[in-house]
């Protein structure tokens, strides 16, 4: 399966639908917290239902899409994701050897980690990084969008690696 995390700009939702249309996948979970702006404008209270709203505006099969809400947590908003997908595994009676997550970036890297943490040894976690086109990755440190980024990630990795304790 593909889990697409829901807070992914557009370009990188369009990315996903095309990997998924290759016919390695067979459903896309989206995933993904309480919306924290324009809640109030828009029927969409989640990431989660925000995303599959796009992916189907932009001609996604809506039959083989998984809304997966998160519940509204402070911390550890990404490992709340995982833990959402695998009830959801263990209720559905699916049985998958592996998934793959769409993330952004230098995000990835601590998505992959926190979905391996709920989902190794059982199952196979992969993770597929999109390209953060807010900034040049290459040349990150050039942009203030880019040093607030990868800084942050970076410090956000080090606490998921060595100091997170799964729950």
């Amino acid at each position: 399966i593909m889990v697409v995390e829901g807070w992914l700009p557009d370009y990188a939702l369009e990315k996903a639908i095309a990997d998924f249309q290759d016919g390695y996948y067979k459903s896309l979970i989206t995933t993904g917290g309480p919306l924290l702006k324009g809640s109030h404008l828009t029927k969409y209270k989640t990431y989660a239902e925000l995303t599959a709203s796009t992916l189907i505006n932009i001609g996604f099969d809506v039959n083989k899409l998984v809304v997966i809400p998160t519940p509204e947590v402070h911390r550890d908003r990404t490992y709340a994701s995982a833990i959402e997908v695998k009830k959801w595994l263990n209720n559905s009676g699916m049985k998958i050897e592996a998934l793959d997550i769409y993330s952004l970036g230098s995000h990835s890297r601590r998505s992959w980690l926190l979905f391996q943490y709920v989902f190794t040894p059982d199952i196979e976690v992969g993770i597929v990084s999109l390209n953060n086109r807010s900034y040049d990755s290459k040349r990150w440190w050039k942009t203030s969008s880019g040093v607030r980024t990868v800084l942050n990630e970076a410090i956000a990795y080090i606490y998921a690696k060595f100091f997170f304790i799964p729950y």
